[in-house]
């Protein structure tokens, strides 16, 4: 017993002694980012308006029977495949795999193909990974619904005043810059501006912690239901895998592009690409 005991200490004071050391060298090499590996995986995450149907509560007023909206993102597949992308993971379930590679096959051997109901999964992720020559493509989302609407459903809340006062500033905003009168590129362009995930990360969650009332927390239990499906999908991504010649292109909806700017930019597996180089 003694000796565990005496076992148990050296280890506690070893453990100690290579932290102080770990903090001692970071602070002479003056850390300037995240931890990397030496061989990152290069990730182009690109955020997109919803171009089909979707079940999410934003939606954007796009035509995808359009040609000349057809054309115009497939001015900007061709501008993302100079990434050269191996890898393409889209807003979709794992579940359904099967179903879109198979889908992507059929598209890549004739690219002239309709779909009933297109997506930017078909016009525009096909379409990258087409040009690109990409043989990998898989779905990484995961369902998980939740009330984003809570503030309207409890009276007396707690921060009410400064989650509406936030969403009065954004609808002149709004007003301002119409997003109907914007272009397919300038749209994407909107979606991937650093400020604007931002603004996606308030308004679909962190806003809701200021919704609460006396020894609750109503709207952020709501708002870790986003949370948690952004890290389960982040999760899908983890479980892909991939070794240091590959390149990953990502598309999905911009908050989720949010999301996962943050946690690929601290990962030590991933370099973050800047999207602005290819929009």
């Amino acid at each position: 017993m003694i000796f565990e005991e005496t076992i148990k200490q050296i280890r506690m004071k070893t453990t100690l002694v290579l932290m102080m050391l770990l903090s001692i060298k970071l602070q002479a090499q003056e850390l300037k980012g995240p931890v990397k590996f030496k061989n990152t995986v290069k990730v182009l995450n690109m955020g997109t308006f919803h171009m089909g149907y979707t079940p999410d509560a934003s939606t954007t007023e796009f035509d995808e029977h359009d040609q000349r909206n057809i054309d115009k993102v497939h001015e900007v597949a061709e501008a993302i495949a100079e990434f050269r992308p191996t890898v393409i993971l889209v807003e979709q379930v794992p579940e359904k795999n099967a179903e879109v590679q198979e889908s992507y096959q059929e598209y890549t051997q004739n690219p002239e193909m309709k779909f009933k109901n297109p997506s930017e999964l078909e016009l525009l992720a096909f379409e990258v990974g087409r040009l690109a020559g990409s043989e990998r493509i898989y779905g990484i989302d995961y369902r998980e619904g939740y009330n984003y609407r809570i503030a309207e459903k409890i009276n007396n809340s707690y921060g009410i005043e400064t989650y509406k006062k936030y969403f009065a500033v954004l609808d002149s905003l709004q007003k301002e810059y119409p997003e109907e009168d914007m272009s397919v590129l300038e749209k994407l362009q909107m979606s991937n501006n650093p400020n604007y995930k931002d603004m996606l990360l308030n308004i679909n969650a962190d806003m809701l912690t200021h919704i609460s009332t006396e020894g609750n927390a109503e709207g952020a239990d709501e708002a870790s239901k986003l949370y948690h499906r952004n890290l389960v999908m982040y999760s899908n991504l983890n479980q892909i895998e991939l070794n240091k010649d590959d390149r990953v292109f990502i598309l999905m909806g911009a908050s989720h592009t949010a999301f996962f700017d943050m946690w690929l930019e601290r990962s030590p597996k991933y370099e973050l690409i800047d999207t602005s180089k290819y929009l």
